[in-house]
């Protein structure tokens, strides 16, 4: 069965890498903006945002590797899922499809994505927003003591391989479900239908998921840090949007925000962790107005 896309919008095959292809929804017409999903989600997750931007922008989601109808190549060493190189699936996607340069969105694992591209590519990407994350080396600075345990899929997938996947596949619905019912404050906004696909999807990438996580747990780590140390900052305007995360966890956002970018608008919204859905004006709104600059 052909998995759904968001409706209008073309399907697209593009070839990245030796052994990885990207599958992707294009629509609109105008300056592009890219737009990353999250987990445990595809690029469906971006259908009414995407919708609304594609009046003015040309839109392109994929489906990042490793996730939903993109390839899934095998964890043969630690820069395979590295968000390095994720990032550079995007830039080589963006650049088959035409574009040279362009505004770059990413939420949850999509905004890692997008904030390792943003520092390797400054002259790709113009502007950056990223939804409800903190950059890799902060987040695992916030996730200590009891009220860590809101984290505890990272830990578990930071583990070698073997023992991570098979517990995950063996309880695949559950195990992702409780995400799509543990983030959201509005759980209408992802419709049965659609469920059914992030759950399907998902449990069809446990592999390739966890290897994407330990990345985060390994060599992401590594070369955040070897910014950090070298003084390197977003030099692009940045907007960042998130849940008041730091009054629970006992840090203070935009602050860890402001030390990686030289231009920043922080936000805290009330909606939901999945808030391209939950509120798709706001989020639509938001990309537009920093891709407008």
């Amino acid at each position: 069965m052909t998995p759904p896309t968001i409706p209008d919008f073309g399907r697209h095959r593009i070839r990245v890498d030796d052994d990885v292809t990207l599958n992707a929804a294009v629509g609109g017409t105008g300056s592009p903006v890219v737009l990353l999903h999250g987990f445990p989600q595809t690029h469906l997750m971006w259908r009414h945002v995407a919708a609304d931007l594609a009046a003015d922008h040309t839109v392109i989601c994929p489906d990042l590797r490793g996730y939903g109808a993109s390839d899934k190549p095998a964890e043969t060493g630690p820069d395979v899922y590295a968000k390095r190189t994720m990032a550079r699936d995007v830039v080589r996607l963006a650049a088959e499809l035409g574009h040279d340069s362009f505004t770059l969105a990413g939420h949850d694992r999509g905004a890692l994505v997008a904030f390792r591209a943003a520092m390797d590519h400054p002259d790709t990407v113009s502007r950056a927003l990223f939804l409800d994350v903190l950059p890799t080396l902060d987040m695992w600075d916030a996730l200590r003591g009891v009220s860590g345990a809101v984290g505890f899929h990272l830990y578990l997938m930071a583990q070698a391989p073997g023992l991570p996947e098979e517990m995950i596949q063996a309880s695949a619905d559950a195990f992702f479900a409780y995400f799509l019912n543990a983030w959201t404050n509005a759980p209408d906004a992802i419709p049965a239908d659609v469920r059914h696909h992030y759950l399907d999807a998902s449990a069809a990438a446990v592999p390739s998921i966890v290897a994407d996580y330990r990345a985060s747990a390994g060599v992401d780590v590594d070369h955040d840090t070897v910014d950090r140390e070298s003084g390197n900052r977003l030099a692009m305007p940045v907007t960042v949007l998130q849940q008041d995360w730091g009054a629970a966890l006992g840090y203070h956002a935009q602050g860890l925000w402001s030390a990686w970018a030289e231009d920043l608008r922080h936000r805290t919204v009330s909606c939901g962790h999945f808030m391209a859905e939950e509120d798709p004006k706001l989020i639509a709104d938001e990309i537009r107005a920093l891709a407008d600059r």
